[in-house]
């Protein structure tokens, strides 16, 4: 890894603003490999040198990979002038140039991976690599084999090309009130969709005359939402689930011939 300045190296593991750094240093409450050093230009080799604050060894992390469980009414973005955003919801201690990988609709919940890794990012997000994505759905109406069908073969959602084969699982459906005097059908269902376009999963069921209720993402690729996750927490991914990830990444690297 290239070297950082020292104020960066501190601020990027917050230990304060970089101006606030900047004064720490200049205090003389900062060493490298022992020595005090004053000067926040001061050179910084993350994977060789030793840096400590107040005498606490303070370790360089690169990369984050961090799990959110991503709630209604927060946008998938890292800054926005109306809305909160997912970045928002993650603790104090995350990097603070992490994003999001791809986006969920402001009223969908769910699996969502920030980090600010971005060639894994653009190896879950590139159409060519495929990476099934499997979601939980309340939607109205009564769906049977021939909405599997068609879901497997392909929808017409009004863009160039059809979607690419999906697999819909039905999980039940009942008949409720509707509010007016009849009822209505609605269902539960599971579907894994392996590309990404704009609001997808909602133009696919209106393609077959249904509506989306509500909608949750389960996983994405080989990471699956932790149910422990209550809406709006977020945890660090575990080493077996980056390790999956990487894996992922590699393994449909290798099957396209290229990384692009």
């Amino acid at each position: 890894m290239k070297k950082l300045r020292l104020d960066k190296y501190l601020s990027d593991m917050q230990a304060g603003t970089r101006s606030e750094v900047k004064q720490m240093i200049r205090k003389g409450r900062v060493c490298l490999n022992g020595e005090t050093v004053r000067s926040p230009e001061q050179k910084v080799d993350p994977g060789e040198d030793t840096v400590t604050l107040d005498g606490n060894a303070v370790g360089y992390v690169a990369l984050e990979y961090w799990m959110l469980n991503k709630p209604q009414g927060v946008v998938s973005a890292t800054e926005d002038r109306r809305d909160r955003t997912v970045v928002s919801l993650l603790p104090d201690a995350a990097r603070k140039d992490l994003f999001p990988v791809g986006r969920l609709d402001k009223d969908t919940e769910g699996l969502l991976l920030l980090t600010n890794d971005g060639a894994l990012a653009h190896a879950l997000l590139s159409p060519k690599r495929h990476v099934d994505k499997t979601y939980y759905a309340v939607i109205s109406g009564k769906p049977g084999q021939r909405e599997q069908e068609l879901f497997a073969d392909g929808l017409d959602i009004g863009d160039e090309k059809k979607t690419l084969p999906a697999r819909l699982e039905i999980l039940g459906s009942r008949e409720e009130e509707n509010g007016a005097g009849g009822k209505a059908w609605r269902s539960e269902v599971k579907i894994t969709i392996r590309e990404g376009r704009f609001h997808q999963i909602k133009r696919m069921f209106e393609a077959v005359d249904m509506e989306v209720l509500f909608l949750k993402r389960l996983t994405m690729g080989p990471l699956v939402l932790d149910e422990i996750l209550e809406p709006g927490q977020a945890r660090l991914l575990t080493e077996e689930e980056l390790l999956a990830l990487k894996q992922t990444e590699e393994q449909r690297t290798d099957g396209n011939g290229s990384a692009g």
